[in-house]
This record gives structure tokens, C-alpha cells and sequence, in this order.
């Protein structure tokens, strides 16, 4: 079967929000999606912080900056973009405030030593799950573990050519997810499998670092056949 795009929902009007919008993977995601036309909310500890890194943004679509818990309560979807050392404790804060709303975990569980880039275990078996656990009333999806924040955010690359792996159990915001995957130049949104299944994906990311070191490139995911 191949993947059809055009069965995915309209996504245009939906705010998408970024707990740790500042940080690399953040900042390249709002880059990415604002010039794609999303409405963007970057979110920080900082609200200043965050304020001035959406002002860097602004010629990119519209952006706008706040604290993590100011963009939790204003956004339609949420990506999570945290370190993972801090992910458990954001997201047990801003349960609340993430009620009812898709959450998109991006989070890659990894540590470093002298031989490079290695997958953590987690407790609950992966940084999405433990979002789950957490996020009992929210529907939580996995994505865009594989992207490079370099490429996000270079304004030279005008297409960034990989394929984003969703997970979740909730048909709905899978799809949703993908749409919104699928507006940037270059990606496609591909649903994966179950939240389950999501320890293999972020600790694939250790993999592809490893890749890129090795070769000098940045790495993506290609799903062949589809």
C-alpha cells in the first residue's frame, strides 16, 4: 500500500507549541514549521528567553515566545523538545495544562562517554512512554527523533529529504502528526507502529550520530518502498 498523503488532515489552522523551543531541536523545528506557514510558539524557563528567540525567528512565518507553561496552555500540539534529564519533571509540571492536547515526544534518551553516543534505559521503556505515564489525559505520540537540528535550521537547505517515523496508539493524532511532518519541504510523515515501539527509534538517534561522525554528514531515515 503505498502512503497517501492526501487522506491526512488539514492542518493549517493548528497552533504548535515546543516545551524547549530554544534549544536546537526547538529552534530548528520553528523554523521549519513557521516557514511552512504553522503558527509557532516557542516555550523556555525563560519567558525572555524564549520572547527573543521567536523575535530571531519572525522572518521565518509567525512566531511567538513564552514560558513552557504559557505555551503548553495556548497550543493545539505540543512537541516536546527537552533534554531528557529535565523531561519527566516538565511534564509531570504541566500535566495539567496538557490535557486533552496531542503531544509530540522528540526526546532522545542518550549518554555519552569516551566510545560516543549510547541509548539510557528508561524505566517505562522509552522517553514517550514515560510521557504517557505521565500524561494520563493527553494523547501522546513519538517524532522527529531523526532530524537534524543543523539542517532545520540552515536557511541554505531549502529541502530537508527524510522521513519522520510517528508512533502512537491514537489513529487520529498519528495522522495529525504526519500532516504536520509532511509541511515541511522535503519530509514525509510515516506511521511507525504503537507508542510501544518507541525505545528502538530514540535509540536509533545514537546510531546516526554515530553515522555522521564517521562520515561528516547529517544523516536521516529513508523508508524504501513506500
Amino acid at each position: 500500500m503505498a502512503l497517501d498523503l492526501a487522506s491526512l488532515p488539514d492542518v493549517t489552522a493548528l497552533t504548535v507549541g515546543i516545551l524547549g523551543g530554544t534549544g536546537d531541536q526547538g529552534r530548528g523545528l520553528a523554523y521549519r514549521l513557521a516557514l511552512a506557514g504553522q503558527h509557532v510558539l516557542i516555550g523556555s524557563r525563560s519567558a525572555e528567553r524564549a520572547a527573543a528567540a521567536a523575535g530571531e525567528l519572525a522572518s521565518a512565518g509567525r512566531v511567538e515566545g513564552g514560558s513552557n507553561a504559557e505555551i503548553a496552555g495556548w497550543s493545539d500540539v505540543v512537541i516536546v523538545a527537552v533534554p531528557y534529564a529535565g523531561h519527566a519533571e516538565l511534564l509531570t509540571e504541566l500535566a495539567p495544562l496538557l490535557a486533552d492536547k496531542i503531544i509530540v515526544d522528540c526526546v532522545n534518551p542518550l549518554g555519552f562517554d569516551k566510545q560516543g553516543p549510547y541509548a539510557l534505559a528508561v524505566a517505562e521503556g522509552s522517553a514517550a512512554q514515560q510521557a504517557e505515564k505521565l500524561l494520563p489525559n493527553s494523547r501522546v505520540t513519538a517524532a522527529f527523533h531523526h532530524v537534524s537540528a543543523e539542517l532545520l535550521a540552515d536557511p541554505s537547505v531549502q529541502s530537508v529529504e527524510l522521513d519522520v517515523l510517528v508512533l502512537g496508539d491514537d489513529r487520529e493524532a498519528v495522522a495529525v502528526v504526519q500532516a504536520l511532518a509532511g509541511r515541511i519541504a522535503g519530509m514525509r510523515g510515516v506511521h511507525a507502529g504503537r507508542l510501544r515501539n518507541a525505545g528502538q527509534i530514540e535509540a536509533f538517534t545514537a546510531n546516526l550520530i554515530a553515522i555522521n561522525k564517521r562520515y561528516k554528514v547529517h544523516a536521516g531515515v529513508r523508508v524504501t518502498d513506500l
